[in-house]
């Protein structure tokens, strides 16, 4: 049974610890980090199955797929950033977002980062060759029909590997403040980290992800 040890000091944000297997590492919030001593018991989830590969072409993502980045931000000792959905219990991912009509993929990556994160101090290294895409859980589907006013079935993603070049106070969750937060707590991980703690939906383009930017991982 593995366990994780961190340090835990009172947060005003009174959110309980993500149960996580594996190497130690720290959770950090906005305001400060908390740590502590737990073992995993997570429930099993549904199967669910994704395409992980399709198009190659940046200007010909599959249809019926919302146009989408994502960010895979390493530190200096090539851990990965990931934050805990505010929305998603126990749910932690690396940033993403929508790509705006007529946006070219890399500055939509620079650009979520920055909403996201408040990071601007980062330099774009490589990138993933072809389209990945997952698909959305019906119930996630329809709520974000509603939310998005579009029918998607789920998201066509630019994955791209981006070194931070800044120091850690840069990072902030509240973002730029031209977006609604959405991440409680961050932290600097291992790739078996970002899978395990990643919703099963997007497990196996995380896996894609991580093995081709692995090289640059060691």
């Amino acid at each position: 049974m593995a366990f994780c040890r961190c340090l835990f000091l009172y947060s005003p944000l009174h959110r309980a610890p993500v149960l996580v297997p594996s190497k130690p590492i720290r959770f950090f919030t906005r305001y400060t980090y908390f740590s502590a001593k737990f073992t995993n018991h997570r429930k099993p989830q549904t199967p669910f199955f994704c395409t992980c590969c399709s198009s190659s072409s940046m200007e010909s993502p599959p249809e019926g797929y919302r146009r989408n980045v994502g960010i895979c931000l390493i530190n200096s000792s090539k851990k990965i950033f990931s934050a805990s959905r505010l929305d998603i219990p126990n749910a932690w991912q690396m940033p993403q977002g929508g790509i705006d009509d007529s946006e070219d993929p890399k500055v939509a990556a620079l650009r979520e980062l920055k909403e996201e994160t408040g990071v601007s101090s980062a330099e774009i290294l490589a990138e993933v060759p072809y389209w990945l895409t997952y698909d959305f859980p019906p119930e996630v589907r329809e709520k974000l029909k509603h939310q998005w006013g579009s029918d998607w079935k789920g998201q066509a993603q630019k994955w791209f590997l981006l070194k931070f070049t800044g120091k850690e106070e840069e990072i902030n969750l509240l973002g730029d403040g031209t977006e609604k937060p959405e991440f409680g707590e961050w932290s600097w991980m291992t790739p078996e980290q970002i899978v395990d703690l990643a919703v099963y939906f997007k497990k196996p383009v995380y896996k894609e992800v991580l093995s081709v930017f692995a090289p640059y991982l060691k």
